[in-house]
């Protein structure tokens, strides 16, 4: 029987994936940079020999990180740290959720504070009465 010289490679996890392209996106040798296009998680599962699933958790975990950024039906993309965090289109369902409650909570102190100024207006043009 005849042995392949080559032993086949173990199939990297979803972590393994995430690190490598964390490293890709944030090391001192980065080949990524703010706004470039990821590989389709297809083809990169088809070149991994991994099931789609993998790459794509391992992509979930990049971008719960705040790293990457997708956009429906355009791919997965370096998010640019410059822009904050939950304000772009596809960001991770946490930061979005995040991002529209503190947008909630300054307008609420936004019409608080304007109530505010109203009532000192209102309470400072009152003179007391002599009596």
């Amino acid at each position: 029987m005849d042995q392949s010289p080559e032993a086949p490679k173990p199939t990297p996890t979803a972590k393994e994936i995430a690190a490598q392209f964390r490293d890709k996106i944030t090391g001192p040798d980065r080949e990524y940079d703010p706004g470039d296009r990821l590989p389709a998680a297809r083809s990169l599962a088809k070149e991994l020999g991994v099931q789609l699933m993998t790459v794509q958790s391992a992509y979930g975990q990049l971008r719960d990180e705040g790293l990457i950024l997708t956009q429906q039906g355009r791919g997965t993309f370096v998010r640019d740290p410059a822009v904050p965090l939950g304000t772009e289109p596809g960001s991770s369902p946490a930061f979005a959720a995040l991002a529209a409650e503190l947008r909630t909570i300054h307008d609420a102190l936004s019409s608080l504070g304007e109530r505010l100024d109203r009532l000192e207006r209102l309470v400072g043009s009152e003179t007391p009465t002599s009596q």
